[in-house]
């Protein structure tokens, strides 16, 4: 039928009703026209036909006696299945939240409600997470595992709880901090990287590539003990997911933590964390933190990152980084792959930070060099070999140490750590406070 002042009947139909006869129409009485075959519409429905195929919506009175039907309707069934209790439907967030970006991101599962659940079931996220489940199997099993037990047996009490812990030209190495002291309240990561802006899965439109570039990005960490610098710079500077803050994330989660809160910010010259929206001005030292639950124990914990120069000019310059952690006291101390700058004239700032504000040291050659520890003040524990350094560094030898180490026949690594990823070559000091 068309749409139109009348409802023409076809010829093929039979005439619904007699000549002559009248007929009721939604409660208005006509007559058929025998010789045009059609039901000639009174004026009131006439206009109403005009109004709505002008308005394409319901007139008030048609739109009043449209919803006291569906009333009726739905009254009628439910007084027919009050037995039938309603069912709640479960609705998905607007948006993702850290922690279910920092587990698709690890190659996690997220879920079913979250809003990164249909990606999941993309073959691209699928290749991802088999990638990421396959280089953490390898990683604990040539590496952290071997590293729980020699902890347990030579170093228990890195394991105790510790208000802070200080992992100076960390990068993004968040892993091997949380190995060597689990139980800290507050972590402090710094390095020269950018934090990056706050990954969206749901924003990326070469998610592919961006996944891919986080894999390269982290491969080096993972396959060795390390992060390559140069390498980084490349990967982290790519288009999608670039910054440390994706890779801080994939090892918090592969952790077994769950992030609770991650908050934005700079610090400003008195050393004071102010939150600011990501990318806009604040204070002179970019940062963020992250709080986030250990799964095991239930225990509430605190990453800071600082994006930060701390040589003596860049800690000249831009004081705000080592006031904030004077505010945080005295805790324990982690070194290594730091590329031998503490040896250097020009970081003798934040090497006696470290000595001054630390209890306890873990390192490796490459971290504060032997003749800066008063053996009045320090005990050290030696512990696997000592080669010297790499080629790149080699003018950072230290005789003396070597000489300790041969004296000492210090206990061996099963795990590689720092520059020397292999266990047989590798070196670990301990350096605790008298």
């Amino acid at each position: 039928m068309k749409t139109q002042d009348s409802y023409r009947v076809s010829a093929r139909s039979p005439l619904p009703f007699r000549k002559g006869e009248r007929t009721k129409v939604r409660g208005f009485w006509h007559k058929r026209n025998y010789r045009s075959g059609s039901l000639t519409l009174p004026s009131p429905l006439r206009r109403e036909r005009r109004e709505r195929a002008q308005t394409g919506r319901l007139q008030p009175g048609a739109k009043l006696f449209v919803a006291v039907m569906l009333t009726s309707a739905l009254s009628a069934f439910a007084q027919g299945n009050s037995q039938v209790a309603p069912r709640a439907i479960p609705v998905a967030p607007a948006t993702a939240g850290p922690n279910d970006i920092a587990r698709f991101l690890a190659g996690m599962p997220v879920p079913g409600n979250s809003p990164l659940a249909p990606l999941t079931r993309d073959q691209t996220w699928q290749a991802h997470s088999a990638f990421f489940e396959g280089e953490f199997t390898k990683l604990y099993q040539r590496q952290l595992q071997k590293l729980h037990a020699w902890v347990a047996t030579y170093l228990p009490e890195v394991t105790q709880p510790v208000p802070v812990a200080f992992y100076m030209f960390s990068g993004p190495d968040f892993l091997y901090v949380d190995q060597f002291f689990p139980n800290a309240s507050v972590y402090v990561l710094c390095g020269k990287e950018s934090m990056g802006p706050p990954p969206d899965p749901l924003r990326i439109p070469n998610l592919a590539g961006a996944l891919g570039n986080l894999e390269n990005a982290m491969k080096s960490s993972l396959n060795t003990t390390y992060f390559i610098t140069k390498d980084m710079k490349v990967d982290l500077q790519q288009q999608n997911l670039n910054g440390v803050l994706p890779i801080l994330y994939v090892f918090i989660v592969r952790a077994d933590k769950s992030i609770t809160n991650v908050t934005f910010g700079a610090l400003n010259s008195n050393g004071a964390f102010e939150e600011a929206a990501p990318g806009k001005k604040g204070g002179s030292i970019p940062g963020v933190r992250i709080r986030y639950t250990d799964n095991q124990s239930g225990n509430s914990q605190t990453l800071y990152y600082f994006s930060t120069d701390i040589s003596d000019g860049g800690i000249k310059s831009t004081p705000g980084f080592l006031k904030f952690c004077e505010r945080l006291g005295t805790g324990s101390s982690f070194l290594k792959s730091s590329s031998y700058l503490t040896f250097e004239n020009g970081f003798g700032t934040i090497r006696n930070f470290i000595l001054a504000h630390s209890n306890k040291i873990v390192q490796d050659d490459s971290g504060i060099p032997l003749a800066y520890f008063d053996p009045n003040k320090w005990n050290l524990r030696l512990f696997g070999v000592y080669l010297g350094p790499i080629d790149l560094f080699k003018q950072h030898y230290q005789p003396r140490l070597q000489e300790l180490f041969r004296q000492s026949n210090p206990p061996p690594l099963d795990f590689g750590f720092g520059y020397r990823w292999n266990y047989k070559e590798a070196n670990l000091i301990v350096a605790e406070r008298k």
